[in-house]
Order: C-alpha cells, then structure tokens, then sequence
C-alpha cells in the first residue's frame, strides 16, 4: 500500500506493532487522528460530521476491539503506554507528517502518553474531556458525582438505571456486561436537556464496549506535561461529571502551550451535544497550528 492508498477514504486494516490496526478515514483536510475512549469503546461513536467537512478524520479501532488485533497477553497488557506505543508506530507506518492528535477521555490518556514519547510528526494535540491525572481521589470524585446525580433523579428510569449501572461496574467479567453497564450510564454523561435527544438515542443503541484491562496504575503525567512543547487544545463539558472542569485545569495548569475551551451545554460527549462549536474550536486551532508550521518553514 502506498502512503496516499493509507489515506484513501474508507476502512484499513494495516500491521503495526506485529497487531492488525484497524481504522476508518473520511473527509478532506489536515490529517486528524481520533483515539476512542474506555479503553474498549467502538470507535464509531467518534464521529463528527461537522470536522469531517474540513479534515482528514482517521478513526482508530483501538487494539483489543473492533477488527484491531488483541494483545496475547491480555488482561494485563492494555496499558496507557503501549497504546501509546501502537498510535506512534501507526503514524509512522502509514508515514503522515503534521498530524492532529484527538484524543477523548481515556484516549486523551494515550494521546498525551503519545505526544509526550515521540512528537517527531505531531502538530498539535486535542485532549478532550480528559485529564492528566487518575486514581482514587479521581475515582471518589466521579462516584460522589453519580451519587448525586442520582439523588436528584431517584423517582426517574434515569436515576435506577445510573445508580444500577454504576453498582455493576466492579463485577462485570465479559463485553455484554460492559456493555450493558456503559449504556445504562450514559444519562449521567450527558446534559439533562440531552438526554432522550437523537444524538443520545443513537449512541445508547450503538454503543458496543470490549473489556480490556490495563496493566498499569492510576495515570499521572503532571510532573511531564512540561516538556510537551506540542500546541495543545483542551476541551472540556460544563457539566462532565468524570472529566469535568476540575480536571480540565489541571492541564491547563501543567501544560506549556495550551488553549482552553469550556462548553456550557455539554457534559463528557461536546461532539455530540454542541457539534458545530465543537467543531468550530478544532477547525480554529487546526488553523492556527497550521499557520505556525508555514511560519516555522518559511520565516520572514
């Protein structure tokens, strides 16, 4: 396959890190490659028709779902760093210079992991609805969050299903019990106005989650974020009740050249509850990290 052929519109398959990675590209422009969150969320769920009109959207199936080849050493093997590992020897297999990294929730993880280890061919990063740090203070946070939430709605199918879903987390042992567990929790990551709206109702039926499980701790690179000298874009939901403003500041606290954008009517899915400013803001700052790169090349 040729380096345009890795670039044609429609669905790859290419080996990289001796695993077959999947993934999707659509749409015109500077290249963008979205990383899904979880881990193990389909990547489907990603799509944003509105960035598609200005960019070259590069959908990854994460490795260990969709078509992605699974690690042999499974269920330790999922950690931060090696899908960090597979998303930069995927930019270089399919050899594309000043890329756009997305990265959203946990794949916000990976993308700073990413960026951070090789940034040879990274223009400029997205970290959306994420944060540079995890573990039990994170982990509290979000479960007082569900916990009110659902006290305010208690009388509510919204209400049971979170407080349902949220219990079954800790014993769930395949994908149909991610599964079932990602769909019942999906009222709490959206904005109340949203939920029951089409964008809602297509991801609840769509969405498909795969259990892999890192082999890692809790995620920290704050004493790192310093040395990502990359133009950074971070996008956070008002009311995101995992990865909500709190966590946002972090990175806005740690990172060196950051941009900062908070969205009013979004909980953790902007792209799908504000699509046209969210992506307005990406087109933005494609923009402008494209205008750096032409100064850079041709300087005055």
């Amino acid at each position: 396959m040729s380096d345009a052929d890795h670039l044609a519109q429609g669905h790859h398959v290419v080996e990289v890190e001796g695993l077959a990675q999947s993934y999707h590209v659509v749409g015109n422009g500077p290249v963008c490659v979205a990383h899904s969150g979880g881990p193990g969320i389909d990547w489907e769920y990603m799509r944003a028709p509105q960035l598609e009109r200005h960019l070259t959207m590069v959908y990854l199936e994460p490795i260990g779902t969709g078509a992605s080849g699974r690690l042999p050493e499974h269920p330790r093997g999922y950690t931060t760093e090696r899908y960090a590992l597979q998303l930069n020897s995927f930019l270089d297999v399919i050899n594309v210079d000043d890329v756009l990294l997305l990265g959203h929730s946990h794949g916000g993880f990976v993308v700073q992991e990413a960026a951070l280890t090789s940034s040879t061919r990274i223009a400029g990063v997205v970290l959306y609805a994420t944060s540079a740090v995890t573990g039990s203070e994170f982990m509290q946070a979000a479960g007082r969050a569900v916990e009110a939430y659902c006290a305010r709605r208690a009388d509510t199918f919204e209400g049971r299903s979170v407080a349902e879903a949220w219990k079954a987390i800790p014993g769930m042992s395949d994908d149909a019990d991610y599964t079932a567990a990602m769909r019942g929790l999906l009222p709490v990551y959206f904005v109340d106005a949203n939920v029951g709206g089409v964008a809602y109702e297509r991801l609840h039926k769509s969405l498909v989650a795969t259990l892999v499980v890192g082999g890692s701790g809790p995620f920290d690179v704050r004493d790192r974020l310093a040395g990502l000298k990359t133009p950074t874009l971070i996008l956070v939901g008002e009311h995101d009740f995992i990865c909500g403003p709190r966590w946002a500041r972090i990175l806005h606290d740690h990172l060196p050249d950051e941009s900062f954008k908070a969205f009013g009517s979004s909980g953790h899915f902007i792209h799908l509850e504000e699509p046209d400013e969210f992506a307005d803001e990406i087109r933005r700052f494609s923009g402008m990290v494209q205008g750096r790169k032409q100064s850079a090349t041709n300087p005055v």
